[in-house]
């Protein structure tokens, strides 16, 4: 899919006829096959297997694989569209397209042909999902502070260690783990792995009992001495840290997408009810006070999508090759703008429902509790503004 195009700063970002296709068919998809399931799905805390099985029936899954490798090669603004799309009906299920990207982007972007091949092609197929583990116990924004060591041991390497706060951890076969290989290095000291679920060592903890997203399952893994082929590291010895920010630069723009969906889920339902709801004889979205929430709420949320779209082109021009975008500042401004807006919208959705909005009757707690996290994973919003203001274009 062609990739939207202009380069300055205040262009205004159009999806294609195609990308609008794309919406359209994930649209119709998301409320037929997996929004009847979204509350069920975090009620019960329970993997939303109705999606994965709806995604990768339409190969909707992991749409950024390359067609090489038996994917669709679809452009980052394509992926945002997907992502954004299955959000806003359930936020939990929006993860698996989502975490398959971000899992799977360091071997896209650093591993060998083999190791593209090996991992991509089963993605691609929907006979795996991948997970990425760079998070431990004491290295959540200093991930340069990890503990997790991989030793090269004649033709393989033996990782150990803990990783915290992983995304689908248990459901997805392959993870792509940062370890240790040189201490004395720091971040320049840290390797890319493949590491998949049925390696002897590699175990996983209870589910976390999160506030939202608890359709994702959210666990630690562990790995205690397990041993891989050294032709599983993505790249050289030492480049895994680099990769791993390269990858961050590309998938906060799908947390973005995350955002924009919810958001785009809790203004939709907002307005609707307050067409159907009447006090003092008419309806409440009559009133000015409601229709100045609702019009800033629109404002918030158009401003996030063109910010998020503008961040999905850039993306796109750097895995093309360019080598002039500012990619590192708009992946995290997307990242950060949008999940604060919908941060915002959702929870002014709830007050647009008063009482009503405040239970689990209607759809909008878990879409104000799905919205918080956007604002902490893949960097808490404190650490994009740092990452902002060291980036400045």
């Amino acid at each position: 899919m062609a990739g939207t195009t202009g380069s300055s700063a205040f262009d205004l970002y159009r999806p294609a006829e195609e990308h609008e296709a794309l919406r359209d068919a994930v649209r119709g998809l998301a409320e037929a096959k997996i929004a009847p399931f979204a509350a069920a799905v975090d009620e019960e805390a329970r993997f939303p297997q109705e999606a994965l099985d709806a995604l990768v029936g339409s190969d909707l899954h992991a749409i950024h694989v390359p067609e090489e490798y038996g994917g669709a090669g679809a452009d980052a603004l394509a992926t945002v569209i997907v992502i954004e799309e299955v959000a806003r009906v359930c936020a939990s299920s929006s993860l698996i397209p989502a975490v398959n990207k971000l899992g799977s982007l360091p071997v896209v972007l650093s591993g060998s042909d083999d190791l593209k091949r090996t991992y991509l092609t089963p993605l691609a197929a929907g006979d795996a999902m991948f997970s990425y583990c760079l998070s431990e116990p004491d290295a959540g924004s200093d991930a340069g502070g990890m503990k997790t060591r991989a030793v090269r041991d004649g033709d393989a390497y033996v990782l150990n260690g803990v990783k915290r706060w992983i995304t689908n951890a248990g459901v997805s076969e392959y993870y792509t783990v940062m370890a240790v290989t040189d201490p004395d290095k720091r971040t320049k000291g840290i390797s890319a792995f493949v590491v998949e679920k049925s390696d002897e060592g590699v175990s996983f903890g209870a589910p976390e009992k999160k506030l939202g997203i608890k359709g994702s399952p959210t666990r630690e893994v562990y790995l205690d001495n397990v041993r891989i082929p050294a032709s599983r590291i993505i790249g050289e010895e030492g480049t895994g840290f680099a990769t791993a920010m390269k990858t961050l630069d590309h998938t906060r723009i799908t947390i973005a997408a995350q955002a924009l969906g919810i958001a785009q889920g809790a203004l939709d339902y907002a307005k609707g009810y307050v067409q159907e709801r009447k006090q003092f004889g008419k309806p409440i979205g009559d009133f000015q006070g409601v229709q100045f929430m609702l019009a800033d709420m629109a404002m918030k949320l158009e401003a996030a999508r063109q910010l998020t779209y503008a961040a999905a082109a850039r993306s796109e021009r750097v895995s093309q090759g360019s080598a002039k975008e500012d990619l590192t500042f708009f992946g995290a401004a997307a990242k950060c703008y949008a999940s604060d807006a919908a941060m915002e919208i959702t929870t002014d959705a709830v007050q647009l429902l008063g009482g009503y909005g405040y239970t689990r009757d209607y759809p909008l707690e878990r879409m104000m509790r799905d919205a918080k996290i956007t604002q902490i994973y893949e960097g808490t919003n404190q650490v994009q503004r740092v990452v902002m203001a060291r980036n400045l274009p």
